[in-house]
């Protein structure tokens, strides 16, 4: 799996972008099929609600028409065609601060909506704040994709805000948005005031040793979070130490991904003293950081005493380690103990992947 990089994020430099928004969305808004199909429905069209339905099966949306033309930002059709689904999916479009900046409008009283999908869209800081307003007041968006974005901590600080106040939200993808040790206050707080978000994406940021120290505590006193993936991050040292003993004491947590992180023989042992109290985590994916025999022996005195982890995925394996995993096994028959010879098999064997419920206020 790997993160799409887009060209930086220009804190000053909206104006070319307006610009040519303008220009666009002036041609688009005056003689699309779109805004020209809507001329023969009755004046009651003008309404702020969407479903409005044309011909040719488009959706036709008068707010979000409106609300472009205001912000000077260029009609999405693939939005026009699914604002009455429960997934309106808008990854790789290119939206930017401008084209979130229009959405955000529409989204805030959509009755229909309750997967958001705009991975990868150049959103930046400003237009994650815009959609933020947005997602604090929505009643049905339950599961929201903003990975490959380039908030920063500007972004992060908003959507963590918006999304402590909005209960309804539960899964929640952050990956490849160069977060870094000072996003982790932000996301410390949302673990803290959110119980109802069960799963948290986190994975191919910047966090570091100092994240982990705020993030570990954070952990411990979480209570809702079932999966969470926080790989391809630089939680090492102190750091690692401190995210494993806030696994300790989590009694939530069932599936969890610190691959690629750095962990080490200090961070295993860590994990290994955390496996002996906890009795919830099922799952807990581990390759890939820097863990020698000692770290996995140490592991392993976890793994002897904790009763419940069904899949370890660990890539680093010699003699002494495929020795104590046999051992392992006779006393936890049902473990499965991956390694790099069968890794490709692993995500058959995951648990079934997380589902928001529907709320009972989206229309059937």
């Amino acid at each position: 799996m790997g993160v799409t990089m887009r060209a930086p994020c220009k804190r000053s430099g909206e104006k070319e972008e307006q610009e040519e928004g303008v220009a666009a969305a002036a041609g688009r808004l005056a003689g699309a099929p779109e805004a020209e199909e809507c001329s023969d429905v009755d004046s009651d069209s003008d309404r702020e609600m969407e479903g409005i339905h044309g011909p040719g099966g488009l959706v036709k949306d008068t707010v979000y028409l409106r609300s472009c033309q205001a912000h000077s930002g260029v009609p999405a059709s693939c939005f026009l065609r699914q604002v009455s689904t429960p997934e309106l999916n808008l990854r790789h479009h290119g939206l930017g601060p401008q084209g979130a900046r229009a959405l955000a409008s529409p989204l805030t009283s959509n009755p229909y909506v309750k997967r958001l999908d705009l991975r990868d869209n150049g959103l930046c800081g400003a237009g994650v704040e815009a959609l933020a307003g947005a997602l604090s007041k929505s009643s049905t968006i339950c599961d929201v994709d903003l990975s490959e974005n380039q908030m920063g901590v500007v972004g992060v600080q908003a959507i963590c805000a918006a999304l402590t106040v909005n209960l309804t939200m539960q899964k929640v993808q952050l990956a490849g948005n160069s977060l870094e040790e000072h996003a982790a206050q932000y996301l410390a707080e949302l673990l803290l005031a959110h119980t109802g978000l069960k799963s948290l994406d986190l994975s191919y940021n910047q966090l570091t040793d100092h994240a982990g120290e705020i993030l570990g505590p954070a952990l411990a006193e979480n209570t809702g979070l079932t999966e969470l993936n926080i790989s391809w991050n630089h939680l090492r040292g102190p750091g690692a130490v401190a995210f494993a003993r806030g696994l300790e004491a989590n009694i939530f947590l069932r599936v969890l991904d610190i691959s690629y992180n750095g962990f080490g023989d200090p961070g295993a042992s860590a994990v290994g003293e955390a496996l002996k109290t906890n009795n919830v985590l099922e799952e807990l994916n581990m390759s890939n950081n820097r863990i020698s025999a000692v770290g996995a022996l140490s592991l392993g005195l976890g793994l002897r005493v904790n009763q419940t982890l069904r899949i370890l995925v660990e890539i680093q394996v010699d003699r002494e380690f495929d020795d104590l995993a046999s051992s392992v096994k006779v006393l936890l028959p049902a473990l499965h103990v991956k390694t790099a010879a069968h890794r490709v098999e692993y995500r058959k064997e995951l648990l079934p992947v997380f589902t928001p419920s529907l709320p009972a206020s989206v229309p059937k």
